[in-house]
């Protein structure tokens, strides 16, 4: 600016003297310096939006790899809502005060302390008067942005809360529409939309509050400038031009201040947006791979369980001592009431958790010194609530796999009974899917998720109900193409329904974490225990 106004000045003068090239040179210098200008202003601004997006980018990807590090007991507690909100507004946000921060606040930093030397070098004294009220200034600022931060972790909070509340109502939209609590869901909403707006009201009054309270002060400041002034000039020590300059110094100061009083502010409410994420990355997770631990190698399927104890965080004992040997290929039924600890055995398989005592062996190598990935590459799970993905069939079938074949996804395919109905639709296994694959029925979204696990091709499998929720017809299908898939594989299976397990080799009934029978079931049937009780409540005479 100095520069630019030292080139005008002089051209000016030039022509007050009557130099006619002035005239010229006065656009011709004109247009140069506002292409200089603009060249080094879209260089400052790509330059800064790109450090502040690769900023943002950087940390999004760190999150992410983080929440992808965590357990599933971590999940289990989380919010969605919250998760996706941190990892897309949260960081966003800090993107765009990082950007302020070089575009703006810097920028206006170096202004004020260069106009501040400057305005020392007029007059030390009247700079030191404007001065004065500056620490209560920068009290106040300092206040106020406290403040700031408590209300916008508050209001940050309560946006989470909003986001996780339509997370769950879009997803949960048939239940909702079921049982006709449309009416229940919108109070809810607008109960929490309402928490929402209250604040960042709140938020938003504490910086309305801030800048007539910092305007009255700077005005202030220039009513004593004057005095102090008006003083120095009738003792001599002043001229009146000098004063001038220095009120226009006084002038160029104010715009910098207040921008960076606004900026201080943003970063504040930034801030909230800062301890958000870096609590997510300061995460750890509770099952890792040990220091030594080493590559599961290809495995028969002989699985042990060895004294194994296991408890939630809550402290309630799912799983006492328990000893359970299982033979490659054998396939195990397990039976039991809620809470008998029948999910929790086979979690245990994957080490989804740990057990508190214990230990789990697959061909006799324990599962907590091997590499989780190579662990679980080797065990196959096929749910009760089938889990689909944004995408095609074959990326579906395919998932987790970065190496397959269209040729190997038919394949699979066939074996789960899914190629016929898949090979119906207009692009076959190129169709995309709707989100959790609302466009296909329940017995066509657990064929794929049999096709998945057959083209994994584990040793060990886990299924999970696989077949409680679905019609005779697709039972059928499904129950065949998972016979299929057990074929030669060590094989567990969860049931309610005891139709679905009578041809398990072995039955193991569980009751307060423990195994109190097994056998097969013509053997628990004879037995005419607790096994036959529930066989008769199913099927009563």
């Amino acid at each position: 600016m100095p520069l630019i106004a030292a080139l005008v000045g002089q051209i000016a003068t030039d022509i007050g003297n009557g130099n006619r090239a002035a005239l010229l040179r006065l656009p011709l210098t004109a247009v140069i310096l506002f292409l200089v200008r603009g060249g080094f202003q879209f260089g400052q601004d790509v330059l800064m939006a790109k450090v502040a997006l690769a900023i943002a980018y950087d940390l999004r990807r760190r999150v992410y790899l983080r929440l992808q590090s965590l357990n599933i007991d971590y999940f289990e507690t989380a919010q969605t809502g919250d998760l996706v909100y941190r990892l897309t507004e949260e960081i966003d946000r800090i993107g765009e005060v990082v950007h302020k921060l070089f575009h703006q606040f810097l920028p206006c930093t170096l202004q004020l302390i260069v106009i501040l030397l400057y305005m020392i070098y007029l007059n030390w004294q009247l700079t030191l008067a404007t001065l004065l009220i500056a620490p209560v200034i920068a009290l106040l600022i300092g206040w106020f942005g406290e403040r700031l931060l408590r209300f916008s972790h508050n209001s940050q909070a309560q946006i989470s809360d909003l986001s996780t509340l339509l997370t769950e109502v879009f997803s949960g939209i048939r239940l909702v529409k079921a049982f006709a609590a449309e009416d229940y869901e919108i109070e809810r909403f607008l109960h929490s939309a309402e928490k929402n707006q209250r604040a960042k009201f709140a938020t938003e009054r504490i910086k309305a509050i801030q800048y007539p309270v910092l305007g009255f002060l700077e005005a202030m400041g220039i009513v004593l400038l004057f005095m102090v002034g008006g003083w120095q000039i009738s003792r001599g020590n002043l001229t009146g031009g000098q004063f001038i300059s220095f009120i226009a110094a006084v002038a160029l100061i104010i715009d910098p201040i207040n921008l960076i009083t606004q900026n201080y502010n943003e970063f504040k409410q930034g801030e909230a947006s800062v301890d958000r994420i870096f609590e997510l990355l300061h995460l750890r997770p509770t099952i890792v791979d040990r220091p030594n631990a080493i590559a599961l190698p290809l495995v028969r399927g002989t699985v042990e369980y060895r004294a194994v104890s296991f408890a939630y965080p809550s402290g309630r004992a799912i799983l006492k001592a328990l000893n359970l040997t299982v033979n490659a290929g054998e396939v195990i039924a397990l039976v039991g009431s809620s809470g008998a600890g029948k999910t929790t055995l086979v979690n245990l398989l994957p080490r989804f958790y740990e057990p508190q005592s214990g230990e789990i062996l697959i061909d006799g190598v324990e599962i907590s010194g091997v590499t989780l990935k190579s662990l679980r590459q080797q065990i196959g799970i096929v749910p009760q609530d089938t889990i689909l993905f944004s995408g095609t069939i074959a990326q579906n079938i395919a998932f987790g796999q970065k190496d397959y074949s269209l040729s190997a996804i038919e394949a699979a395919a066939k074996v789960a009974n899914a190629h016929q109905f898949i090979s119906q639709f207009p692009l076959g296994y190129h169709t995309v899917l709707g989100e959790r694959g609302v466009n296909l029925s329940g017995g066509q979204r657990q064929r794929i998720a049999i096709a998945r696990a057959v083209l994994l091709d584990p040793r060990i499998l886990i299924l999970d109900e696989a077949t409680s929720a679905l019609d005779s017809e697709s039972e059928a299908l499904v129950q065949e193409a998972l016979e299929r898939l057990m074929r030669g594989r060590t094989v567990f299976v969860i049931a309610h329904r005891l139709a679905t397990v009578r041809g398990a080799n072995r039955i193991l009934v569980l009751e307060k974490g423990q195994v109190v029978e097994a056998g097969t079931h013509e053997q628990l049937m004879t037995q005419g225990d607790r096994y036959a009780r529930f066989y008769a409540q199913q099927f009563p005479a």
